[in-house]
């Protein structure tokens, strides 16, 4: 009840009606761009190709295109690229400031510095979207070079050619030059991070998709429970078990470490001084967020299916590229494992700075009790950082594989798996987590009730 009261309250707000409604006329905007076809693409061919590969793939790189870009993949949209190649941009920015001292330098310059770093970023989006769009345009032209089969009289390429080529990288390009200006625009004028809650809306659009998916296993073709391939049984189980993941994602999510700090007498303007006080720092139990099931997944579809195109089909390497290449075999589940574990440390380890925090604190006359000011502060954070590492990786992996199990042990579509757990899930809790909380802070502001009866949304911090 209080959560609808919210929702009712936040219209009443002018200012933040003007927010929301800013919002979703540009999301509208950004899924016009992923309906419209790329010029010269028979995507009726493109669809029947894609068919195939996701009956053969059983959930791999290709669903997961489909799911980010909000259906784009399937008809070739000019805005398939989305905005993935600014947030490509700007986690290769942020990994080369951990490492390049004059990024780092800029990092640390204030605005100014921020703001051409944002400058880079943008030049390097430019030059992802130019390289991904050909990319895509040669594989669509000659898709044999991939090794994949078309249909026989047909072409995926109206008019193959240096033309096409050209046409396609600019129309890719601009459009996904345009979602970013949109996912700008959203930052500054609307709700929420713009970058965020476009992936999200991307991944939502598929929702309708997966409900009809369920709706023919647990009911059957047009209500004919003779064609259902579920039970009723198998449905209540899975509904409770949805809660239950939701509910221990949002503890992922939330979940924080509070480190006890103090701070010693010090003065102030005025010759006012004040005494000790008591802080905390949050280290969050999912530092890395989506990062290692982002980098993870990739890693392992790509090599795998190149595997496949290069080796014969009775071979043993074969066979291994097709069981990485399976998302429900143990080969794929154990390697996709150790890939999520190995991101998620490697991310905090680059991230992470816990000789920064600790100098830092010592400059404000603040310490941790009971641990000496300096390296053995350092020393403290990163012991204590790295166990909650383990903690947020295991919880991570467990949400990254469900999807997998559930296709695996009960046959379950991808359609439907994938709201189960995995990268979905994770984005759709943290930005409607990070949002609400956003309009939250307005309806306090105003004196207005918020989104819960007792305390207030904690949002997430960092990346």
């Amino acid at each position: 009840m209080s959560m609808t009261k919210g929702f009712s309250n936040a219209f009443r707000i002018p200012e933040l009606r003007k927010k929301i409604l800013i919002t979703l006329g540009l999301v509208f905007v950004c899924r016009l761009v992923s309906q419209i076809p790329t010029p010269g693409v028979d995507w009726t061919v493109l669809g029947e190709i894609i068919a195939d590969f996701k009956a053969n793939s059983q959930g791999g790189l290709l669903e997961m295109f489909e799911v980010f870009t909000g259906g784009a993949l399937g008809q070739c949209a000019i805005g398939f690229l989305s905005i993935w190649p600014y947030i490509s941009a700007q986690i290769v920015i942020q990994l080369l400031s951990s490492v390049i001292p004059s990024l780092e330098k800029l990092k640390k310059e204030g605005e100014n510095g921020r703001q051409q770093l944002a400058q880079i970023t943008r030049y390097l989006t430019i030059a992802l979207c130019v390289f991904q769009a050909w990319g895509i345009a040669t594989a669509l032209s000659h898709p044999e070079m991939l090794g994949i089969a078309v249909p026989a009289g047909k072409s995926i390429v109206v008019n193959p050619g240096i033309g096409f080529n050209l046409m396609t990288v600019i129309g890719m390009t601009a459009a996904s030059l345009f979602v970013m200006w949109i996912a700008d625009q959203i930052t500054t004028f609307g709700i929420g991070n713009g970058g965020s809650l476009i992936i999200m809306i991307n991944i939502t659009s598929r929702l309708p998709q997966a409900l009809f998916a369920a709706w023919e296993r647990y009911f059957g073709v047009n209500g004919d429970v003779t064609t259902r391939s579920g039970t009723p049984a198998e449905l209540a189980i899975l509904v409770c078990f949805f809660i239950l993941v939701v509910m221990g994602t949002v503890m992922l999510t939330q979940g924080v470490r509070k480190v006890t700090i103090h701070s010693t007498r010090r003065a102030v303007g005025g010759g006012a001084t004040y005494g000790m006080q008591q802080t905390y720092m949050p280290l969050r139990v999912n530092y890395t967020g989506v990062m290692p099931i982002i980098f993870a997944q990739p890693l392992i579809s790509i090599p795998a299916t190149l595997l496949m195109k290069v080796t014969k089909t009775d071979s043993w390497l074969h066979g291994v590229a097709q069981d990485l290449a399976n998302s429900t075999t143990a080969l794929h589940i154990v390697v996709y494992a150790i890939l999520i574990m190995f991101f998620t440390f490697f991310w905090v380890a680059t991230m992470f700075n816990a000789v920064e925090i600790s100098e830092n604190l010592k400059k404000d006359g603040s310490y941790v009790p009971g641990i000496r000011p300096g390296r053995a502060t350092a020393e403290y954070l990163d012991d204590l950082m790295t166990k909650i590492t383990l903690i947020g990786g295991l919880g991570l992996l467990l949400v990254a594989i469900i999807p997998m199990l559930l296709m695996g042990i009960l046959s379950i579509p991808w359609a439907i798996a994938s709201f189960f757990g995995g990268t979905s899930l994770l984005i759709i809790v943290g930005v409607a987590l990070d949002t609400l909380r956003i309009m939250e802070s307005h309806l306090l502001v105003r004196k207005y009730e918020g989104f819960l009866s007792h305390g207030t949304l904690r949002g997430r911090s960092g990346v």
